[in-house]
């Protein structure tokens, strides 16, 4: 279905109960959520089922990272679980991001998004040269996210910090997804590199993931009323 929303509220939680707690005191058809590693490893893929049937579209987020006949099965498998979203690590490389996305286009009309994940936001210079990468997250982040177009895939996951130099560079059709989205005031947590709701979208952003901002009010929905009202 068509959603209107940029809001895509992070799920992460210990167990499905938890989870489908604060999914119930969320409205579908105004945000869209996000089942990461510790809720899919804890629960399965029964909550993905969960969470289709209270009416939300789900991005998995997994960060396929392996092997592409591998890492094709996997995406297969999310597309055969109705998700709306999936992605992969842009530095499994070009022949990787290339099967993840035949194996979404195999899905047909139940096909999911394919994007894939440049620099993690926690991620500073310091730490990219600990790791082998000379240059810094920016540089990094538009040379993962160029590959990541040339794959087909449908968009990134990224720092709305880099997103208005990728948005003039890779184009409007090519879907900027941003973590570490911090409404103005609230606590950066352990995100080296966030931005407000306001500023990702003027940027460029098309999708923004916030968790412990909404999770952790004391009215969730108040808090996604606010940010959209932020936005509009």
């Amino acid at each position: 279905m068509s959603h209107p929303s940029p809001l895509i509220i992070a799920l992460d939680y210990p167990d499905a109960d938890a989870a489908l707690a604060m999914a119930r005191r969320l409205d579908p058809a105004r945000v869209r959520v996000k089942v990461g590693k510790e809720l899919f490893t804890a629960t399965g893929p029964a909550v993905l089922d969960e969470l289709h049937e209270l009416g939300f579209e789900v991005f998995l987020d997994l960060k396929f990272h392996d092997i592409p006949n591998t890492v094709a099965a996997a995406v297969r498998a999310a597309a055969a679980r109705g998700v709306w979203m999936v992605n992969v690590h842009a530095g499994g490389g070009l022949r990787m991001m290339e099967a993840a996305r035949d194996a979404a286009a195999g899905a047909g009309s139940s096909r999911p998004m394919v994007t894939a994940v440049t620099v993690l936001t926690h991620l500073g210079a310091d730490e990219l040269h600990e790791v082998g990468v000379a240059d810094s997250p920016g540089v990094q982040v538009h040379r993962l996210a160029r590959l990541a177009q040339r794959a087909g895939l449908d968009g990134v996951v990224c720092s709305a910090r880099e997103a208005e130099a990728l948005r003039a560079e890779l184009g409007p059709d090519f879907r900027l997804v941003a973590p570490g989205i911090r409404p103005a005031g609230s606590s950066e947590d352990d995100q080296s590199r966030v931005q407000t709701p306001g500023a990702a979208r003027a940027a460029g952003v098309d999708d923004l993931v916030i968790g412990r901002p909404v999770t952790q009010a004391e009215d969730p929905a108040a808090a996604v009323d606010a940010i959209l009202g932020e936005l509009n």
